[in-house]
């Protein structure tokens, strides 16, 4: 099998006259040697196509639940959310805060949006609805710690009572 790097055409016509650059005819079969890119010779992925971290708090509330079925619940979605940093809840209302890598926002918020319909059933979580939902990078929610006017750090990870 022949391999032809990215955006350049592979020459099928036997001639080998290969793609811009090539430096001649190549036999059948014979493929052209790698070359090393120095480090300021790459191409570099544009930035906002680079995943970030988001920090992600979602507010659900509705109907009152049973306590122990509800801690049940969010320890079964911090099982198959790994990333759940910690659940805070009471009988009518919860809140769930974790770290998302999206590429923007949007991104993050759309999976946040989508987490607690998406683990309802496997998690048994209460039908409740989402009432607010905060994504922040991640610069800005280590500059609102620092600053002390931010969200509280997650000092103990898990699932709590408010």
């Amino acid at each position: 099998m022949r391999r032809v790097r990215p955006g350049a055409a592979a020459s099928r016509g036997g001639t080998g006259g290969g793609a811009a650059g090539s430096r001649g005819p190549r036999a059948a079969g014979e493929e052209r040697a790698l070359t090393s890119v120095a480090a300021g010779d790459r191409q570099e992925t544009e930035p906002q196509d680079l995943p970030r971290l988001w920090h992600v708090t979602l507010s659900v509330s509705g109907d009152p639940a049973p306590l122990p079925e509800l801690r049940r619940a969010l320890e079964q979605l911090a099982h198959d959310h790994p990333f759940l940093l910690t659940s805070r809840y009471a009988p009518d209302h919860a809140e769930i805060r974790y770290w998302e890598e999206a590429r923007d926002l949007h991104d993050a918020a759309a999976v946040a949006l989508r987490l607690w319909g998406e683990h309802r059933r496997t998690a048994g979580l209460p039908a409740w609805e989402i009432v607010g939902l905060e994504v922040i990078d991640r610069e800005t929610y280590h500059q609102r710690v620092a600053e002390g006017y931010g969200p509280p750090p997650a000092s103990r990870v898990g699932v709590h009572p408010f």
